[in-house]
């Protein structure tokens, strides 16, 4: 907890970026031991975060209060992704189970999504939850390539969509097809765009690995067509957060990557592993939670999370 960890520091690449962080916060390194970390998510009435170690079958949980780590769930279905809705629930994307649940408050969990039009989905990856209660996620391929962070099998989609979750019908629907391997997503802070990282460099010579977004038409159902947004310089694009002006705080090979709203790259947070997803925490959102290959980083920034 003390003092500079070896590979991590802050790179200004653009003066804009220097009003972003504390010259003087340092890079902390809350947990290892994992094989590889996925999706943090902040619970903020008990001030812990739940993130996944996919390999290992299990949920862990950091907490704010004492600084103890602990095993949240196990056997966890390789979850990947969590978010929290507007209700405190987590909502996890399962590799295993091909599905998306909900904790619900007494602990008992709801299927949210596991089939389309009778098939199984692949292996939801990522997860955002709308202000109206709609839960959106990706579904690439990754949990059914190998049987590392899922099992082995065939898609019985056959692609790789992203849908949208309805709370009045809870039925799913396709918004967009017009990705690889879609990953992270996350709504822009006042949700009239959707932004998505295309992640199909991973198993494509010269794939993608760039985010785009989409306009959320007016009846917050539907998407527009995909525009490019900005291409990652080392490594992918994982998961991502919004501060609350509209930057994106994003995970990449050799860190976190800030971009502003433009898309331009104006600074990083470098982190001696590689970065699989990022969400903001803490009292005042103002703490970024990195979950890296093997471990679980913090870092406060004198930005601010979007709600």
């Amino acid at each position: 907890m003390h003092g500079v960890i070896e590979g991590t520091g802050f790179e200004v690449l653009d003066p804009a970026f220097e009003a972003c962080y504390i010259g003087h916060a340092r890079v902390e390194r809350l947990a290892s031991g994992g094989r590889w970390h996925e999706g943090p998510a902040w619970f903020a009435p008990g001030r812990y975060v739940v993130w996944s170690d996919i390999p290992n079958n299990r949920m862990m949980r950091w907490d704010e209060t004492d600084g103890s780590v602990s095993v949240f769930r196990a056997p966890a279905n390789n979850s990947n992704g969590h978010t929290v809705d507007g209700q405190g629930r987590l909502v996890s994307c399962e590799h295993l189970a091909r599905r998306v649940t909900r904790t619900e408050h007494d602990g008992s969990i709801k299927i949210i999504a596991d089939r389309f039009e009778g098939k199984r989905l692949n292996s939801p990856n990522d997860v955002v939850v709308k202000s109206d209660g709609s839960i959106w996620f990706t579904d690439p391929s990754y949990g059914i390539m190998m049987d590392y962070e899922g099992e082995r099998a065939e898609s019985e989609i056959g692609a790789c969509y992203v849908y949208r979750w309805d709370p009045e019908s809870e039925e799913i629907a396709v918004v967009t097809k017009d990705y690889v391997k879609p990953n992270g997503l996350a709504f822009s802070p006042d949700e009239t765009e959707l932004f998505i990282a295309d992640t199909g460099g991973t198993h494509a010579l010269d794939g993608p690995a760039y985010i785009r977004r989409h306009v959320v038409e007016a009846d917050g159902k539907t998407l527009g067509p995909a525009v490019h947004f900005a291409d990652c310089t080392n490594g992918f694009f994982d998961g991502f957060r919004f501060d609350r002006d509209g930057r994106i705080w994003t995970s990449a090979a050799d860190g976190v990557h800030c971009l502003d709203t433009s898309g331009a790259l104006i600074g990083k947070v470098h982190i001696p592993e590689v970065v699989s997803n990022v969400c903001f925490g803490g009292p005042k959102l103002n703490r970024l939670f990195i979950t890296a290959t093997s471990s679980l980083y913090s870092v406060f920034l004198n930005v601010n999370g979007a709600r």
